[in-house]
Formats: C-alpha cells, structure tokens, sequence
C-alpha cells in the first residue's frame, strides 16, 4: 500500500483528517464502508489503509488496522509510541484495543459511532484504566464530512440488495 499523501507541509489536524477522509472514498469506491485512517509520526505519514474487510475476505481489515501495520512496517517496530491516528469513524473495540496494545500516543476521529464507538460512545477502551496504556484522544474533527459521507453511503447500500454471501 503506497503512501499517498499529496502535501508533505500537512500541519493541522483538518489536514490529515482530509486526506483520511480521501482514503474512505477509495474504500466506497470499492465497496467497503467508507472509513479512512492515517497514522503520522513527528509530521511525516507512516501508514494508512481504508476499510477493507470485503475485499481482502478479513473481519481485522479496518481501516486504522491497516494503518497501525504500515506503520510498523515502516518503523519496523509494533509499538507505535508518539505516533497518531487520525480516522474518519469512531473506532470500534477491536481497533480501540489495537490502538492501546501499538501504544498510540493519540487518536484523532472524526464522526462518533453511536452504535459500536469504543472510544467515548459504547466503551471507553483509550481511557481505562484496566489498561497498561492510554491513548490520548480528539474526536468530531470534520465530524459533518465524516458522518456525510457513511449517511449516503448507507442511504445507497439500502437501495441496492448486498450481493455478498454473508449468510
């Protein structure tokens, strides 16, 4: 997976919350539920994915999963300390756990998931104290695009009977 940030002077947290947001369209584009991740340490891009379950025939295909292993890959090291984790959607437990196990310094969402978030919505994984980490974290940045763009989607897959085999 290519790292495919266009501006190497990203500064802000809007920025890299735009580009992760380009990554969910890619995975709409293929048909996955449009959620995009970016993981940056000190300033520079070292992973991001897009949600990829479908395709990749992987319930651990999420998009910040598969930003969390381009990191390491790139660091050659799975303790990801002082690093950050922008993504589109509320991440869930798995992805949460994820999070505090590569010691992610910070995480920065945009859109909650009142359904599955395990972040600030059903659980509060970054936060516990049960854990041998915390992961500092910043959510509803570019929280309008984020929801906007999972809504339509959502609103099309309703409209178009899934073809997978779920079953």
């Amino acid at each position: 997976m290519a790292l495919e940030a266009e501006n190497p002077e990203f500064r802000t947290d809007s920025d890299w919350m735009r580009h992760a947001l380009k990554l969910a369209g890619r995975a709409q584009a293929e048909g996955e539920v449009p959620v995009g991740a970016v993981l940056v340490l000190n300033g520079e891009l070292i992973g991001e994915g897009w949600n990829r379950p479908i395709a990749a025939c992987d319930p651990t295909a999420h998009a910040e999963i598969m930003a969390l292993r381009a990191g390491a890959e790139k660091t050659g090291n799975y303790r990801l300390n002082g690093a950050t984790l922008y993504v589109t959607l509320e991440p869930c437990v798995m992805c949460a756990g994820a999070l505090v196990h590569a010691r992610v310094k910070r995480l920065v969402f945009g859109a909650a998931d009142p359904k599955a978030g395990a972040v600030i919505s059903v659980f509060t994984i970054p936060d516990s104290g049960r854990l041998n980490h915390r992961v500092q974290h910043t959510g509803g940045i570019l929280s309008d695009e984020c929801g906007a763009m999972l809504s339509r989607f959502f609103e099309l897959r309703r409209k178009i009977p899934y073809l997978g085999n779920d079953h």
